[in-house]
């Protein structure tokens, strides 16, 4: 199945009876107009025949002007409720597969995270969901509409008027338009999908113009950055422009086939008229129902100048979906502590192996702190001990239980990793705060500041509704590190793990830290990776992985 295809099987899965729905009134829409033009035409050379005949005092005007009523009333009213339905469908759709996007793009391997950068994901993942609302919208509902009313008008315009006619509007509608839309299809291609690279480029340059503005101007380089931006911009612009000629010129297309086919119907009725097959006025029926045939295929030009960038954008969506590592169904163990028996990593296509034959054990209220130079392997080791790694030699045991057997969310209660560089959002303390713990109290929140030496800093910025700018602005590294811990240490974990947790502070401070973090967890095993003598000479054990 095309990528496209994919797309629109998931829109389906997730909103099908609403689409259904849609799509039946989209066929409604088109055979009320084709039936409205046709029943018009017919109307009016009708009326003008029995005029001419001397018998319009007897012709019958109220059916066919009921009729015409109710098809243009009933048209209007199926065009709303075919709107309504198709794009509330897709939107609800979308929205669930953002979800889905955002959820695998967080279950993908650390390795892959890591190399992420936030807001080019987050930019990449809006613009590809905001390009596939055209494939149900513009291209699949409205290709399989335009199908079947082609068929239902093939079959009445040959019981009414004639198998000729008929067969000349469905061949030369669905041929010609096939060859026109398939053309524009493919002189868009390349420009559609340029325009969206060029598009996902001027948004991600222009937010690392905003959020790097300060490092920018002390480097000089606003203006180089600027230059990239509009750079950008240029590009998607001149994409855009060379896709509107191709639009216009398969709109241009798509009218002379109209004339033609509507000029092709009323030769095809005059000629049969003029033989005595047909009466005038079921001929200028065959003629009208041709220019209403336009409506299904003339908006299907837009639908095929954005197929590169709709193509583009599934392919993506796919690729993350596919990507998705199936969702761990582990089991609830209990913890007493962590074990490492005979661990081994070794990254893909490394020469040598980062670890080999390590063991230890962490019981609860002990402290492990590992040690050694950069490149040793330390946050290695704990990110293999939080399950963000995998192992390649040997296993850890957490608890009772391996640490591949615990099912996820289980896991996280029992276990805390804080990284060398964790985030912070932007919001107030205590937002930052109740994150970890989403039911805790201003008065515990003050308790873990207490421990981690921030009080008497949050005081004197305004207390817990301080806020925070974008990656913790407002306050310094050091007392952003703090609160980072006190995040973690609020969710009271039985194995905490922390990578150089007093990195940015002094020595006293270090010390005060070190020390709340043991009085607030007493019972916690604590691995830690370290290289300050201060951090050491707190643990109770050290291990050298040199």
């Amino acid at each position: 199945m095309s990528a496209l295809g994919q797309i629109f099987a998931l829109i389906w899965r997730d909103q099908q009876l609403a689409l259904l729905r849609g799509a039946a009134l989209g066929v409604l829409v088109l055979l009320a107009g084709i039936g409205l033009l046709g029943v018009s035409g017919w109307f009016i050379t009708a009326s003008a025949a029995a005029g001419l005949a001397g018998t319009g005092a007897v012709f019958d005007v109220f059916r066919p002007s009921a009729m015409v009523r109710f098809l243009a009333l009933g048209r209007t009213a199926a065009r709303y409720g075919e709107r309504l339905m198709t794009h509330d469908a897709t939107l609800r759709a979308l929205a669930g597969l953002r979800v889905r996007l955002l959820r695998a793009t967080a279950a993908l391997p650390y390795d892959q995270v890591v190399r992420l950068r936030g807001s080019q994901v987050l930019n990449r993942l809006t613009a590809d969901v905001d390009a596939l609302d055209g494939v149900p919208l513009r291209l699949i509902l409205p290709l399989g509409s335009g199908l079947l009313a082609q068929a239902l008008t093939f079959a009445v315009v040959w019981a009414l008027v004639g198998l000729t006619v008929a067969l000349w509007l469905v061949i030369g509608f669905v041929g010609g338009a096939g060859v026109t839309l398939l053309w524009a299809g493919r002189q868009a291609l390349v420009p559609s999908r340029r325009a969206e690279m060029a598009a996902q480029a001027f948004r991600s340059r222009f937010i690392d113009l905003v959020q790097t503005r300060s490092d920018l101007a002390v480097y000089g380089q606003i203006a180089v950055q600027t230059q990239a931006v509009l750079a950008a911009d240029a590009r998607r612009q001149a994409d855009r422009r060379t896709l509107d000629r191709i639009e216009r010129r398969a709109g241009l297309a798509l009218s002379i086939l109209g004339t033609v086919m509507a000029s092709g119907a009323l030769g095809l009725g005059m000629y049969l008229a003029s033989r005595g097959d047909l009466v005038p006025a079921d001929a200028a029926a065959g003629f009208f129902a041709a220019l209403a045939l336009m409506e299904t295929v003339a908006p299907l030009r837009r639908a095929v100048a954005d197929v590169g960038r709709m193509g583009l954008a599934a392919r993506r969506v796919n690729g993350t979906l596919a990507a998705t590592p199936a969702s761990a169904t582990g089991q609830t163990g209990a913890g007493t502590g962590l074990q490492a028996v005979n661990l081994g990593f070794q990254r893909r296509g490394a020469a040598h192996p980062v670890l080999t034959g390590l063991n230890f054990a962490v019981l609860p209220g002990q402290t492990l702190a590992l040690a050694g130079p950069s490149g040793s392997g330390k946050s290695t080791v704990l990110l293999m001990a939080a399950g963000l790694l995998q192992p390649t030699g040997g296993h850890i045991r957490l608890g009772s239980l391996d640490l591949a057997d615990w099912a996820e969310d289980s896991l996280r209660n029992h276990l805390v990793l804080v990284p060398q560089r964790a985030a912070l959002m932007a919001g107030s303390i205590r937002q930052a705060l109740t994150l970890a713990a989403p039911a805790a109290a201003d008065a515990d929140l003050w308790d873990v500041l207490t421990v981690m030496a921030l009080d008497g800093v949050v005081r004197s910025k305004g207390g817990l509704d301080f806020a925070l700018g974008p990656q913790g602005t407002g306050l310094s590294g050091g007392e952003a590190r703090r609160l980072v811990l006190a995040r973690a240490l609020l969710r009271k974990p039985l194995v905490l793990l922390l990578d150089e947790p007093s990195e940015g502070l002094d020595d006293a401070t270090a010390a005060r830290v070190l020390t709340g973090i043991r009085r607030f967890l007493p019972e916690a095993a604590i691995l830690t990776a370290s290289h300050r003598r201060g951090e050491l000479d707190w643990a109770d054990r050290v291990l050298n992985l040199s």
